[in-house]
């Protein structure tokens, strides 16, 4: 079997999929234990899972924190235990009453920088037990609110229909389809049950994709299955280096500079004050080192060691 060269893997995540499952066949089909991701995806959700392989799974802790894309579809009316289509329904007041701008003037007051309690089936551990844990076992958890950026929050279609319930009372609900960029740290189906709340109603998401995880979007993941027909072959992974050029902000070293970082000493900041994580290149294109330039002196988060021969 060929062996993987260290890099990312974008895949574009099956329904039904929970990331670690991802992670598993991509260890089989890259041939090495050493593979990881930027970030779960629930397995009702499909799209970008960023996969780290080799020694780019190093650079895995700087791409959770960056910005994503989601299209999602939020259906008003009904809240359920788990904020989304998977779990059993908690309450169902209906959306009869709902008009359009009233949907609009709901969404804005849930985008920009806002504070958002966190979903109680998400992965945030309580008292050393993961939150969904805690749910699913019908335990009332109470997590505190985090703040978080919702840089965009577009409604796209909107359709109105009635279910039957089990009682066989006809229910008003209404799917909205939504267009989203948000922090890291946001729970997409938290605002579906926000937006329903807000609107005195109730909400939750029958679907979730993510379209972009920072600089890598649908455009460059694989399906399952096309990774799957070339098993046996080089898998299609971004080379390390090309990879953090594509997901960071890139600074040139000198060939001095370069010696610098590699023996773990430091240098003068670039650009003081930065945040974000930066990619440090060598003369010859490759990556010596994630930096810290948040100070006069940037110090390195991590150093690459040149590759094995």
């Amino acid at each position: 079997m060929s062996e993987t060269v260290d890099g990312l893997l974008v895949v574009d995540k099956p329904s039904e999929w929970t990331s670690h499952d991802v992670v598993a066949r991509a260890r089989r089909l890259c041939n090495t234990r050493k593979v990881g991701h930027a970030g779960t995806l629930d397995p009702m959700a499909t799209g970008v899972l960023v996969l780290g392989v080799g020694r780019a799974t190093k650079l895995l802790t700087f791409l959770v924190g960056v910005d994503k894309d989601y299209t999602a579809t939020i259906r008003l009316g009904q809240a359920t235990l788990t904020d989304d289509a998977e779990g059993e329904v908690t309450s169902a007041p209906g959306a009869a009453d709902l008009a359009d701008d009233s949907i609009a003037a709901a969404v804005a007051t849930l985008t920009g920088a806002i504070q958002q309690v966190p979903s109680s089936v998400s992965a945030i551990k309580v008292k050393g037990q993961r939150s969904y844990h805690r749910a699913r076992a019908g335990e009332s958890v109470d997590l505190p609110a985090r703040p978080v950026t919702v840089s965009r929050f577009e409604i796209g279609e909107v359709r109105r229909s009635t279910l039957t319930g089990d009682d066989g009372n006809e229910l008003a609900i209404i799917d909205v389809d939504v267009e989203v960029t948000v922090s890291s740290g946001t729970y997409v189906r938290a605002l579906a049950r926000d937006l329903g709340t807000a609107l005195g109603s109730a909400g939750h998401l029958t679907a979730l994709r993510r379209t972009r995880v920072g600089g890598f979007s649908l455009d460059t993941a694989y399906a399952l299955s096309d990774l799957e027909a070339r098993q046996g072959e080089p898998m299609p992974v971004i080379p390390l280096a090309d990879a953090a050029r594509a997901g960071f902000v890139a600074r040139e070293l000198s060939d001095d500079e370069a010696r610098t970082i590699g023996y773990g000493q430091k240098l003068p900041s670039a650009e003081p004050g930065r945040l974000e994580a930066v990619a440090a290149f060598a003369p010859d294109g490759s990556l010596v080192a994630m930096l810290d330039e948040s100070k006069a002196t940037a110090r390195s988060h991590v150093v690459f060691a040149p590759a094995s021969s």
